[in-house]
């Protein structure tokens, strides 16, 4: 046997025992139990809280917010609800006009709009600061809820020790192409087996951006650290959902996952887009990885193993397939073995998630084999050498606003069809900020917190 041949048969043999244990521990605490846990036993008060959603949106489709508005508008959380939607600079202001006044009359909406483009965690922070409310909820722009999700949450968070908790994922463009099918396979799988399993033990590392719920005076502890991450001396804006759960972690808060509570958010239909998305998480990935390894002695036994099972198994796999291909293009023999235990493992694995899921769609899932041992390998490891980079990758650089720029703030929705001079107002707000309406107040000190 060459020295290659050796190399990949030892990588792969490993990698499968580390995934075989990891992936029955994860499965098994995955799995619903009837024992309830700490926060299921608080007794439900009468007086529900208020909660503030949030919503970030920057050159947004008008007809992806406006559904994103609707299910917010529909929900039936029988507690106080405001709504904050931070335009963050967006370039199409004119054409989402229509989408703000058809909230008009519901004085739960408020907008902000921001004069530039500083960044979601900037335009996130803008809006906690000027709401008020118990609980916050962070929504993407491009995610719908269900009518509960609200409600699903908030019960969950009447657990004082809750800082943080996150509702179910799924792709709303599933049926687009078969990469949005994959996607969505994917949602399931890191939802229902790696977020449920961390929360048995009260700790999901990430509570995903598009629909995560978090206690205000918990979130108010942790705000400027959040504002102000950097990474080797330079800012970080991404990868915000990340940081603020091992923040919350952190300060000594349970973090959790509820399967009830169910989001669709769009998801890439396209190789390119979704690559960055991808790189752009690893590297988010990599930099919290390093600030959570010092929770682990304070976490349970199993959260180890997540962390080791999540960066030694790639690293395993991707060196059993670097050595499987050489040995193939060098010496012409085929690594049957290599390819033998890859395959018995994602047949094993797609087959149980088909058999969790009822769902026989998830046995296609093992196309994601391949583009994971391609593709996706490759990206973490352009991700790791890149580190210090903090591009978006799918939308400009987020500048900080200068002390001299001012954002407006809406108070209340722009004015609806009815009310004269809405829809010049939205369209003239980059025209002409001077101009000002009785209908906004001009703010320095959003961002600032003055």
């Amino acid at each position: 046997m060459t020295l290659l041949a050796t190399t990949s048969t030892v990588a792969i043999s490993l990698y499968a025992l580390l995934s075989t244990f990891y992936k029955s521990a994860q499965v098994l605490y995955a799995l619903p139990t009837n024992v309830s846990s700490a926060s299921d036993d608080v007794v439900v008060s009468d007086a529900l809280p208020s909660v503030d959603v949030i919503v970030p949106c920057f050159n947004e489709d008008p007809r992806t917010l406006s559904a994103c508005l609707r299910s917010i508008a529909g929900q039936d959380y029988g507690g106080k609800l405001q709504v904050y939607v931070v335009d963050d600079g967006s370039g199409n202001l004119e054409a989402l006009a229509p989408v703000h006044d058809a909230y008009a009359e519901d004085p739960r909406f408020n907008f902000i709009l921001l004069q530039k483009n500083v960044g979601k965690r900037k335009a996130q922070i803008a809006a906690i600061r000027r709401s008020s409310g118990d609980l916050v909820l962070n929504v993407d722009s491009d995610t719908i809820l269900a009518a509960d999700v609200v409600t699903q949450l908030a019960r969950k968070m009447q657990d004082p020790a809750i800082g943080a908790a996150m509702g179910q994922l799924t792709a709303s463009n599933r049926n687009d192409t078969w990469l949005t099918r994959l996607i969505d396979m994917e949602y399931w799988l890191a939802c229902n087996e790696e977020r449920a399993a961390q929360a048995r033990f009260g700790a999901v590392m990430c509570c995903c951006g598009p629909c995560a719920m978090y206690r205000r005076s918990a979130l108010l502890l942790l705000l400027d650290q959040y504002e102000t991450q950097f990474f080797r001396g330079k800012p970080s804006d991404f990868g915000e959902d990340r940081h603020l759960t091992i923040l919350m972690l952190k300060a000594g808060f349970r973090t959790e996952y509820i399967p009830d509570a169910v989001a669709a958010t769009v998801v890439p239909d396209r190789l390119g887009p979704y690559l960055r998305q991808q790189l752009r998480w690893a590297r988010s990935t990599f930099r919290d990885t390093f600030l959570a390894l010092r929770l682990l002695p304070e976490l349970d036994r199993y959260l180890t193993l997540d962390v080791v099972g999540q960066n030694l198994g790639p690293l395993l796999l991707a060196v059993s397939a670097l050595a499987a291909l050489a040995q193939l293009a060098i010496t012409a023999t085929v690594p049957w073995w290599t390819g033998l235990i890859i395959a018995s493992m994602t047949v094993v694995r797609c087959s149980v998630a088909a058999f969790r899921a009822r769902e026989l769609r998830f046995l296609g899932f093992s196309l994601h084999t391949l583009i994971n041992i391609f593709l996706l390998l490759p990206v973490k490891a352009y991700a790791l050498c890149t580190l210090s980079n903090s591009d978006w990758l799918s939308r400009k650089s987020a500048n900080l606003p200068n002390e001299s720029e001012r954002q407006i703030v809406i108070p209340n929705p722009m004015a609806g069809p009815n009310a004269k001079g809405g829809s010049v107002i939205a369209g003239s707000v980059r025209k002409d900020l001077s101009r000002r309406s009785s209908s906004f107040v001009t703010s320095n000190s959003i961002c600032s917190g003055k």
